[in-house]
Parts: structure tokens; C-alpha cells; sequence
């Protein structure tokens, strides 16, 4: 059963003394759903597609930035990471957007990964419903933890989720950090900060 973690909160992606080696993080969202007359006539009734991308910033333990996988590189320069590609409009149940990662080939000086959502249309997460990351075994496809975003805001950015190299394992992190920018690469001052 998956742990669902609050802001802030971290969690040991260690089980039974065996380290996870393949994961992925799916961040998943809806537009906000505009209900009753006006809204339809106003062409609100369905709410609009959302553009949100999913980024992973990969930081050696000084916090240096190594790379980033988003949608304009799908690929670490190790073959580790893998994005899944763009969704555009977070329609459907589910992982919008999925991130692959195969720990074990990481880049060895590769100490954190924050994964990012941004909003590439410059719409607010007051416009955004059901935001999640969630972060699965690979191997079984069993979710481990899963982080639901409930602030809404004038934002267009959210720095979701750590994952972090620790002296005994790899370990989860929720942050939820609100912040603007139109792509991965205005969230990167922020990142360093919460890491």
C-alpha cells in the first residue's frame, strides 16, 4: 500500500534492506472543472486543457546542476533518465506526464533529482485540479508514496518532489514549493534552495 506523504514530509525508498533500482515519477493533473449555466455558456463546462510539463533536475551532492530532462531533452546523457513525453492538455485518468529513472545507471556524481511542473501557457494553478506526483517501483509497478498537491495559486510553477541520495539509500521528499515560470529552467535557483 502506497504512503501518502504531506508537504515536507520524506519517506526511505529502502525495502527490506534492498534498494530500489528502477522507478518512475507520474505527475498527473485536471483543468478546474467550471460547473453550472454560466460557466458553460461562458465556455467554461469543461474546463480548458492545461499544458503542465514535467522536469527532473539532476544536482551532485554540492548542488550543482548536472542536466535536465524535460520535454525539450527526454533523455539524461546517461541513458538513466527517460521522459515520457508531453502531455498538452492533462486530460484522462491517471500519470499525465512519467519520468523514468534507473538508479542504479545514474551518473555517479548524481546526489538529487527534483522533479518539477510548470506551466508552459502561463495559466495559474488556480486553473489546476488534482495535481499529484507519485513515485513507483518500476520493477512491479507497485506505487510507493504519492504527494497531492491541494494549494491552489497565481503560480505557474511547483517544485513537487526530491529524490535524494542519503548514507543509506535513496529517500523521498514532498516539497511542494510554489513558483513562476513558463519552463524547468525558471525553477532552477528555487530547487537548489530546497534541496
Amino acid at each position: 500500500m502506497a504512503i501518502s506523504l504531506t508537504k515536507g514530509q520524506s519517506i526511505s525508498l529502502e525495502k527490506g534492506g534492498k534498494g530500489l533500482t528502477r522507478v518512475f515519477m507520474g505527475l498527473g493533473w485536471d483543468p478546474v472543472k467550471k460547473g453550472g449555466f454560466l460557466g458553460g455558456l461562458l465556455g467554461g463546462g469543461g474546463g480548458g486543457s492545461i499544458d503542465l510539463d514535467a522536469s527532473v533536475i539532476v544536482f551532485d551532492a554540492q548542488k550543482k546542476a548536472l542536466e535536465t530532462v524535460w520535454f525539450r531533452n527526454l533523455k539524461s546523457s546517461d541513458g538513466a533518465i527517460r521522459h515520457g513525453g508531453d502531455n498538452l492538455t492533462g486530460e484522462g485518468d491517471g500519470d499525465d506526464e512519467v519520468i523514468h529513472v534507473d538508479l542504479d545507471r545514474l551518473d555517479s556524481r548524481a546526489a538529487h533529482l527534483v522533479f518539477t511542473v510548470n506551466s508552459f501557457r502561463g495559466q495559474t494553478f488556480n486553473e489546476v485540479d488534482n495535481a499529484f506526483a507519485r513515485l513507483v517501483d518500476a520493477t512491479n509497478k507497485s506505487e510507493l508514496c504519492r504527494y497531492t498537491l491541494a494549494e491552489r495559486g497565481k503560480h505557474t510553477g511547483v517544485i513537487m518532489a526530491a529524490i535524494s541520495k542519503t548514507g543509506s539509500g535513496w529517500q523521498m521528499k514532498a516539497i511542494g514549493h510554489p513558483g513562476r515560470g513558463s519552463t524547468v529552467n525558471d525553477m532552477a535557483a528555487d530547487a537548489v534552495a530546497l534541496i
